[in-house]
């Protein structure tokens, strides 16, 4: 994986769009030498993965990493809050995982927020 800047080797890079952009000498350059790096970091299956890349299934129990807050509610998922009985679904809007929290009731989270427990 190539993680330096071509002109000055730095390390700190990122990514903006379909440019790498080296803040300390504001280098850019196109993604064609870390493509090959970007395509390696996507998972082959449609598995959902959690926040550690653990793969989650059916029936797992998973820890909700920050603080959530829930749309149309006053109410919010503190971090640290351990569900049970997940089920794995694709709503297309990122939000993977719907479960049954005890003094929230039904809500769906995405699987970047949590980690297997």
């Amino acid at each position: 994986m190539n993680t330096r800047c071509p002109k000055c080797g730095s390390e700190n890079i990122y990514q903006d769009q379909n440019l790498w952009v080296c803040p300390e000498c504001a280098h850019e350059w196109t993604g064609s030498e870390n493509a090959k790096s970007a395509v390696e970091d996507v998972p082959d299956d449609l598995s959902v993965r959690d926040a550690n890349g653990q793969v989650l299934m059916d029936g797992d129990a998973v820890v909700v990493l920050k603080d959530l807050k829930i749309k149309g509610s006053s109410s919010s998922v503190k971090s640290g809050t351990k569900v049970r009985n997940i089920r794995l679904y694709d709503a297309g809007d990122g939000h993977n995982i719907s479960c049954k929290i005890d003094g929230v009731g039904s809500v769906n989270l995405k699987s970047e927020f949590v980690r297997k427990a």
